[in-house]
């Protein structure tokens, strides 16, 4: 796992372009949430395109809702144990 984690920030360190070195992920992200909102192909490339973008936004909103909901309860576990982490 360490050595896995040395050669990924070596492999990063020499990157000249990050976008276009993620470029097909994140391509291959908005076109899932672009299925996830058109599954019959039915609307035009624009307006699935916006909803898309809007489907995307939401996802990340419920992350970080989660995220800040662990981080209040670990905080409210940590203060009922003394303030031990």
């Amino acid at each position: 796992m360490l050595q896995a984690r040395i050669a990924a920030h070596a492999s990063w360190a020499q990157t000249k372009d990050r976008a276009a070195r993620t470029a097909n992920a994140r391509r291959a992200l908005m076109n899932k949430f672009e299925r996830a909102v058109d599954p019959d192909g039915l609307l035009s490339a624009e307006e699935r395109a916006f909803r898309a973008e809007h489907a995307r936004k939401a996802h990340y909103l419920r992350l970080s809702r989660k995220s800040a909901q662990a981080r209040r309860r670990r905080n409210c576990r940590n203060e009922h144990n003394g303030g031990e982490a």
